[in-house]
């Protein structure tokens, strides 16, 4: 049995290399169309229906892609766009109190991000990345 099984993983293994598999979008978008699903077991609406079935193709569709490269481009663009917002979800108090305390800025070099205290004035910054030298009002 135990034979059987490792060679079922690695034929799935073998069946999905070169394909997209799960990444952050996916995850996102297979959430979204489980919460639907679940609002449809009460609501009961066809369009509800239509839109969760929409939405589960697409997982699908990400996740055995062949074309990595497109997928990994619209993963980062989600990741883009959802990074400022994560932490707000994940914990609230510490996100508030990091506006609160700190400012973020970006290096003119390199664009890196930089962390700096906030009420200190004009300051001069070095980037940790690319060690240029920045003076930025905190």
């Amino acid at each position: 049995m135990a034979d059987e099984k490792k060679d079922f993983k690695q034929k799935v293994g073998t069946w999905m290399s070169g394909r997209n598999g799960r990444d952050e979008l996916t995850v996102f978008v297979l959430s979204i169309a489980l919460i639907l699903i679940l609002v449809n077991v009460f609501v009961r609406t066809f369009i509800l229906s239509i839109i969760s079935l929409f939405l589960m193709a697409y997982v699908c569709w990400r996740m055995l892609s062949r074309n990595v490269e497109e997928r990994e481009v619209e993963n980062s663009v989600f990741l883009d766009f959802v990074s400022p917002i994560v932490p707000w979800f994940r914990h609230p108090a510490a996100a508030a109190k990091e506006v609160r305390n700190y400012k973020h800025l970006s290096c003119p070099e390199c664009g890196q991000r930089v962390r700096v205290p906030r009420k200190k004035g004009k300051i001069r910054i070095t980037c940790p990345k690319c060690q240029a030298k920045f003076e930025a009002k905190s």
